[in-house]
């Protein structure tokens, strides 16, 4: 644990950030595709009214989730986040796990969102679809807005911290605006019932599109109904998933101790409230069958005649989409630095920059791959795997917490989640859950990157790793 903490020698970060910054890079990154597009989408889909339901489990969850982060965020201050807790407490092995998770967490998240910015920003302007949007070959506009974004991570985070409250300003009023204007079109019919009884999926799918835990069950696939709103849950929770993203900006931060659970737990607050609003009002201005799953809010108001709102909301959207993905390029950057910081990928990685203070390679290595992804490859059926990414790194989280208090009583906490065990328990458990309710095709995938990352691992990770060389020369000093 002390080895962790003491990492920071290598190649140190510069605290510029106080905890109104955080709050903003937190909202920045919840609000985004969630509440423009998925709200829309699982509502058809998944859950109809109950959608906002879901986002309610998804809050609850994300809360547990938090309220560990929190804990150790404050404990250990350190860049890498899930990756970091990972290594203090259950060793390097879980701990590349967890970071090899994160970067294809975020790096996907990014390339997605950035494809949904181009596809909105050519709605706004009238722009070609031959070079913006889905049906373009190759997504000039995603590359474009990834390039622009990764120069404002690599020159500071302060200029990333700066723009990212500004595109939070504008988005947060359009989620106002929708809520004030839209309640006057909600009516109650649209509703009712608001939990659509289950009913077999309209188009055969097959045994890979279904949720594990009918599959394992023998269960017959459905939608709508309870299933239908927790599966719903399970895939709109990755856009809870950016509270997470402050916990790897410690390093970052001006008073670790106290601004990151305010970012944390602030940031989390602010969006539910937003996302259950947003969702109630969607689903009541029009009937969940109705919902365009392009872009739903904009759809919906020009339905009701109010065209204006839905120019608006476009812009909204754009703005929205734009802070997402500022705050993953920031995010991927510092996973990445943390685990060349520690030898697992290439040290170079592991090193700040001289002027700017930021881990610019990892920011630019990672922008590179993002805007190959997102210029050539349709990726919105992996959406699901930012979520069981997202999941399966709030368990190692939650688990690290009594595993640290055990291994560190002495260590100073000051945010302690209550109710340890019982807390953390609960919430690896509520985050499994939802997990078991993203189909089977996700798990395989998941299990594949899983297994390409051990690969790397065992193959150079664990040969290179810091402790791995200190071992080498001084065996009995890492024993």
């Amino acid at each position: 644990m002390d080895e962790v903490l003491a990492r920071q020698d290598s190649g140190e970060l510069k605290r510029r950030l106080r905890g109104r910054d955080l709050v903003g890079f937190g909202v920045g990154i919840i609000i985004g595709t969630g509440i423009f597009t998925l709200a829309g989408v699982e509502a058809k889909t998944h859950a109809g009214p109950a959608v906002t339901l879901s986002f309610v489990l998804g809050a609850v969850v994300a809360g547990l989730a938090a309220l560990c982060y929190a804990e150790l965020a404050s404990s250990v201050p350190t860049a890498g986040s899930a990756y970091t807790y990972a290594f203090a407490t259950l060793g390097e092995v879980f701990a590349w796990i967890i970071g090899w998770d994160l970067l294809l967490e975020f790096a996907l998240g990014a390339a997605v969102v950035s494809r949904g910015w181009s596809g909105y920003l050519a709605n706004l302007l009238g722009l070609s679809p031959e070079w913006f949007g889905e049906d373009a070959k190759v997504n000039v506009g995603a590359v474009l807005i990834i390039a622009v974004l990764t120069v404002v991570a690599v020159l500071g985070i302060k200029e990333s911290a700066w723009l990212t409250n500004l595109l939070v300003c504008v988005k947060v009023a359009v989620c106002v605006l929708v809520l004030a204007v839209g309640l006057f079109f909600v009516k109650g019919a649209n509703l009712t019932p608001f939990i659509p009884p289950a009913q077999a999926p309209e188009s055969g799918a097959t045994v890979l599109e279904q949720p594990i835990v009918q599959a394992a069950l023998g269960l017959e696939q459905s939608v709508y109904g309870i299933a239908g709103m927790v599966t719903a849950a399970a895939v709109v929770f990755f856009a809870y998933t950016g509270f997470e993203a402050l916990a790897n900006l410690g390093e970052e931060t001006l008073n670790p101790r106290k601004d990151l659970r305010v970012g944390i737990l602030g940031a989390l607050g602010v969006c539910a409230l937003l996302y259950i609003g947003v969702s109630i009002v969607l689903t009541g201005m029009i009937p969940f069958t109705d919902i365009d799953t392009g872009a739903p809010l904009a759809d919906a108001f020009d339905r009701v005649g109010q065209h204006w709102v839905g120019a608006l909301i476009s812009l909204g959207a754009v703005t929205g989409l734009t802070s997402v993905m500022m705050v993953e390029l920031v995010t991927i950057g510092r996973i990445g630095f943390a685990m060349g910081r520690d030898g697992l990928l290439p040290k170079a990685l592991g090193t700040a920059h001289p002027r700017w203070g930021t881990p610019h390679r990892m920011t630019i290595g990672g922008a590179a791959l993002i805007a190959v992804l997102a210029a050539f490859i349709p990726i919105s059926e992996l959406a699901d795997m930012v979520s069981i990414g997202a999941l399966s790194a709030m368990i190692i989280v939650a688990v690290a917490v009594p595993v640290l208090r055990r291994r560190r009583p002495d260590l100073e906490r000051p945010f302690s989640v209550p109710f340890s065990p019982v807390v953390p328990i609960l919430a690896a458990l509520a985050c499994l859950y939802l997990m078991l309710n993203l189909n089977v095709l996700t798990w395989i995938r998941f299990a594949a990157w899983l297994a390409v990352g051990l690969v790397i691992y065992f193959a150079y990770g664990r040969r290179h790793s810091r402790f791995a060389t200190e071992a080498a020369v001084s065996p009995k000093e890492t024993s």
